[in-house]
């Protein structure tokens, strides 16, 4: 499968369209269509629906752009690792997940140090971020113990944070000062969908799992905590880093007790050999971990 190829796939899976993605290309518009069908044909499958105003792509059309991405973001990855002067320290350091303390002091450190280090920063569950680490696409990722130490190495960091219940202002529950595991045997939850947290808190309510009363689950906050609460669909149990400097004014954030803190981790790919830039910034972290 051709790298080209698989470019131009992503040109028009973005812009929806064969001309618009032609232009964005510079290339001719049968000659882009050509393209694709044959990439269709070798594959077998059908990747894209020619529909009369944009095109969609089909479930194998969305694999294969995800897949794409993945490819072109570790060859770029390569060539810039390649293509560096050993005796520079110059290139791109790629990190998903939440930033702490800790991190950003050592990403500070380094770039006083090396200001031609470029820093990337990914967003994400810990499901896409974990895949991006299987794949090479991400150097590290901060994530929240426990981590799988089969599939991965990591550093535990000192950099912890506290759960609690997010919930309405004028919920009656938003008098207490905590939260205790009695309260919550009883509470709708909306939890993350992270089984080893799930698992946590369920260690915490001294209780099994099934005994909980989940009604949703999430992967990261976006806009839906406070239509979800306002409709009585259940309370959120979550962290308060993941809530942000600033609460939403009709909202609250409780935390638990006795109380539940989660340190955070470093985590890499077993096995994964470390690049220039990688390696320095590991042991910076080490160094401000000390």
């Amino acid at each position: 499968m051709d790298i080209r190829v698989l470019r131009y796939f992503l040109a028009v899976a973005r812009e929806k369209n064969i001309t618009r993605a032609a232009k964005s290309l510079h290339i001719t518009q049968p000659s882009l269509s050509k393209q694709l069908m044959d990439l269709e044909e070798n594959l077998g499958k059908q990747l894209l629906i020619r529909g009369k105003r944009e095109i969609t792509l089909t479930e194998d059309g969305l694999l294969l752009k995800k897949r794409a991405e993945e490819i072109i973001d570790l060859v770029e990855k390569t060539e810039q690792e390649i293509s560096t002067d050993e005796n520079e320290i110059i290139g791109h350091l790629y990190l998903g997940g939440n930033t702490t303390p800790t991190v950003l002091n050592a990403i500070s450190q380094l770039n006083q140090k090396y200001p031609d280090i470029q820093f990337h920063f990914y967003s994400g569950d810990a499901i896409e971020i974990g895949e991006k680490i299987d794949h090479g696409t991400l150097d590290f990722a901060i994530m929240l113990e426990p981590i799988d130490n089969t599939q991965y190495d990591f550093l535990s960091l000192p950099d912890t944070t506290q759960w609690g219940i997010l919930m309405d202002k004028t919920d009656p529950l938003a008098i207490n000062q905590v939260i205790t595991n009695k309260i919550i045997k009883q509470l709708p939850l909306i939890l993350h969908q992270r089984i080893g947290l799930q698992q946590n808190i369920a260690h915490w309510a001294e209780t099994d799992l099934d005994k909980l009363h989940i009604v949703a689950t999430y992967n990261i906050l976006h806009g839906d905590p406070i239509y979800l609460i306002q409709h009585h669909l259940g309370y959120y149990l979550t962290t308060r880093d993941l809530l942000g400097p600033t609460l939403d004014e009709h909202l609250c954030f409780i935390p638990l007790s006795p109380q539940i803190k989660e340190h955070y981790a470093l985590v890499w790919k077993k096995h994964t050999p470390f690049n220039k830039i990688a390696q320095l910034f590991l042991k910076q972290i080490k160094t401000s971990h000390d």
